[in-house]
């Protein structure tokens, strides 16, 4: 009975089975090593003994087996984003919620000497692979370390009302160019997206009560800017209507007065044309009309003959003398 158990062991396990063995397992790790996927927001770089042979895009992708070719997979087409002063609980977008802590690298010293807690994001992307990779150690304490190297100078040039009022934009814009200048000498590898101020708040205390106080100032005189300039621009066009209104009256009356005097003038050349062909007979008809007006605006005028003696003025005997 042991016999031939020993026979059916020896069976099992002779060489052949055994070379069979390790050719099946050779065959499944080399299908098992040979093959990688990446994803649509990838791409990967493969090395071949260590060095660089190729970049490949999202999908099944083969590589050489037992480790010859090896792949490190990298996320180039999605946003990242990194904090600076508080703890981001949403990074769907640019403007960030979070959880706010009064940290050190958020307490900054302004141009005018003044202290103020600053906190901001950046958004970047990896644009190229392979910089990303073998360029730079320690990859997301040196962009933390540019980026609020570069806040620190920016703010430390300005007076810390423009930090906090209307140099906010300018600082954006500023910092982004000046990290992304950095990150370009260092070949590392990433596009800058977004640089988005956040809080701008100087230390809790009589300074902050004070800017508050002066932030209030200024979006009262904002607001009453505006409202002058919505009275403005109700009060022109009214203005503008009422004098050209004038301008036409005035035109109406000046074309008035001028052919008012056109007509004057012509009935005077009429006459002074009469005039000189009968100057009798012309005096005699300019006195007769003359005397009509006067005497139709005076009705108790009485023509008396200055040749008439012992006249007795009858018309004053029923009135008071």
């Amino acid at each position: 009975m042991d016999e031939n158990k020993k026979r059916n062991f020896s069976f099992l396990v002779t060489p052949r089975f055994v070379v069979l063995a390790i050719i099946v397992i050779a065959v499944l790790l080399a299908l098992a090593t040979s093959f990688f996927s990446v994803d649509q927001t990838e791409n990967a770089i493969v090395l071949r003994l260590g060095k660089y042979s190729r970049t490949v895009g999202a999908g099944l992708n083969f590589k050489l087996p037992f480790g010859i070719e090896k792949n490190y997979n990298v996320k180039t087409n999605v946003v990242q984003t990194m904090t600076f002063g508080y703890t981001a609980t949403d990074t769907s977008g640019t403007s960030l919620s979070g959880s706010y802590e009064n940290t050190d690298e958020s307490l900054m010293l302004t141009g005018d000497l003044n202290i103020v807690s600053v906190e901001w994001i950046i958004q970047y992307i990896i644009d190229d692979p392979y910089a990303w990779l073998f360029n730079v150690n320690e990859k997301e304490k040196t962009i933390r370390d540019i980026s609020q190297s570069v806040m620190n100078q920016i703010v430390g040039d300005l007076p810390i009302l423009s930090v906090m009022t209307n140099l906010r934009t300018q600082i954006e814009v500023d910092a982004q160019q000046k990290m992304q200048e950095i990150f370009d000498k260092y070949d590392f590898g990433i596009r800058i997206v977004t640089v988005k101020l956040q809080n701008i708040v100087p230390p809790e205390g009589d300074v902050q009560d004070a800017f508050e106080d002066v932030n209030k100032a200024i979006q009262d005189m904002n607001r009453l800017i505006n409202e002058g300039k919505e009275y403005y621009n109700q009060q022109i066009p009214e203005a503008q209507g009422e004098a050209e209104k004038i301008i036409q009256q005035a035109h109406g009356y000046a074309s008035e007065r001028v052919n008012q005097a056109n007509g004057d003038t012509a009935r005077f050349l009429s006459v002074l044309s009469e005039y000189e062909n009968s100057r009798e007979t012309t005096a005699v008809r300019l006195y007769i009309e003359t005397m009509e007006e006067v005497l139709e605006s005076n009705k108790d005028i009485t023509i008396i003959d200055e040749d008439l003696s012992s006249f007795i003025p009858f018309k004053n005997l029923g009135g008071s003398v």
